[in-house]
Parts: C-alpha cells; structure tokens; sequence
C-alpha cells in the first residue's frame, strides 16, 4: 500500500472512478431488464452481462473499501 500523501492526493480521481462504475453497474441492470423482457430473451447475453456486473459490484467494493480508513479497534 503506499503512503498517505499520495494516496489522499488520489482520492478524487478514486471517487470519480468509482462514480463510472456504479454508472456502469446500473447501466447493465437497465439492459439486462430490458433484454428480460423481449419475447424471446437471448439468455447467453443476459449470462455474459450479469457476470460483467458482478464484476463491476466487485471493483466497486474494492474502492469504497479502498476509500474508507482503516480503524483499530
């Protein structure tokens, strides 16, 4: 892990990524829901895209984990 310095100096463009995630998180949830509901939903697409959004919820945790500080009890 590195210092405190540069890593406080990163906590906006940290923030501004995890933004673009969770943008893209809810992205999918739209286009899974949306492909859900056609006639004939193609499930391999609906497979491919919820892994690629518990990808994303995974990254997303990653960072907030990253951003909150650790305390010792």
């Amino acid at each position: 892990m590195r210092g405190g310095l540069s890593e406080e100096a990163d906590e906006p463009a940290i923030r501004r990524r995890l933004a673009e995630l969770q943008l893209d998180h809810n992205d999918l949830d739209v286009a899974i829901q949306a492909i859900g509901q056609a006639p004939t939903p193609d499930m391999l697409v609906i497979g491919r895209l919820k892994r690629k959004k518990l990808a994303l919820k995974d990254d997303i945790q990653r960072i907030k984990n990253r951003l909150t500080p650790d305390i010792i009890a």
